[in-house]
C-alpha cells in the first residue's frame, strides 16, 4: 500500500463508508469507479485533488491499485477499521463497519460525493465501466494515447502502470492550479506520514 497519512486514511475510509451506506450492493468494481469519479469531479470542477491517489489505466477502467489490492485481500489492513468485505459468488462486496464521519471533508467535497452517488450510485459495476470507457473520457483518451485500447480489446493485458492525469483535459491555467494543489497535497501527506499524523 502506498504511504498515506492518518488524515488521508481517515478520509479514504469515510469516503468508502459514504459510498457503501448509500449504494446497496457496492461491489469492489463499483466502489473503485465511484471513488475515481469523485476524484475526477473534484479535479475538473475545483482543480483540487479529492484523495490525491493515483489511478492507473486498466482494462476495466481507471483503478486505484492499492485500494484494489486492499479489498481483494479482504480489507484486513488500511481499511479494516472502516469496512468489511463480503464474498458473494465471484464478487466482493463492501459493507460499512461504522457510520460515516464528515470531519475530514470540506463542504465542496461533500457536495461532490453526494452528486456522484446521486448520479451514479444506482449504476451497476458494468454500467460504470462502460461510462468511464466512453470516447472522450480521461480514461479513454489516456488509453488511446498510450496505445492500450487494442491491447485491452485483444485481452493481451488487463492492466497497465499508466497513471491517469486528471489535468489532461483542463485549460493551461486550470492545469497549473491543479498541479500546484496536487503537489501541496502530496507534500503535506508525506510530511504527515513522517510525523505519524
Amino acid at each position: 500500500m502506498c504511504k498515506i497519512s492518518n488524515i488521508t486514511k481517515e478520509k479514504l475510509g469515510n469516503a468508502v463508508i459514504f459510498i457503501a451506506e448509500r449504494c446497496p450492493d457496492t461491489s469492489k468494481t463499483k466502489l473503485l469507479k465511484l471513488l475515481y469519479l469523485m476524484e475526477e469531479k473534484c479535479a475538473l470542477i475545483f482543480q483540487t485533488p479529492f484523495l490525491g491517489l493515483d489511478y492507473e489505466v486498466w482494462q476495466a477502467g481507471p483503478v486505484q491499485k492499492d485500494i484494489y489490492i486492499e479489498i481483494s485481500d479482504g480489507a484486513s489492513g488500511l481499511l479494516n477499521d472502516y469496512i468489511k468485505v463480503v464474498q458473494r459468488g465471484d464478487a466482493q462486496y463492501i459493507e460499512p463497519k461504522k457510520a460515516f464521519c464528515d470531519d475530514e471533508f470540506s463542504d465542496a467535497e461533500i457536495s461532490v460525493m453526494e452528486k456522484i452517488v446521486d448520479e451514479f450510485g444506482h449504476y451497476t459495476a458494468t454500467q460504470l465501466v462502460k461510462y468511464v470507457h466512453k470516447p472522450g473520457s480521461i480514461w479513454y483518451e489516456t488509453a488511446k494515447r498510450e496505445n492500450l485500447l487494442e491491447v485491452f480489446d485483444r485481452h493481451e493485458s488487463n492492466n497497465s502502470n499508466v497513471v491517469i492525469d486528471f489535468s489532461s483535459q483542463m485549460t493551461e491555467c486550470d492545469k497549473s492550479i491543479y498541479q500546484e494543489r496536487l503537489n501541496i497535497h502530496q507534500s503535506a501527506n508525506l510530511m504527515r506520514v513522517s510525523a505519524n499524523v
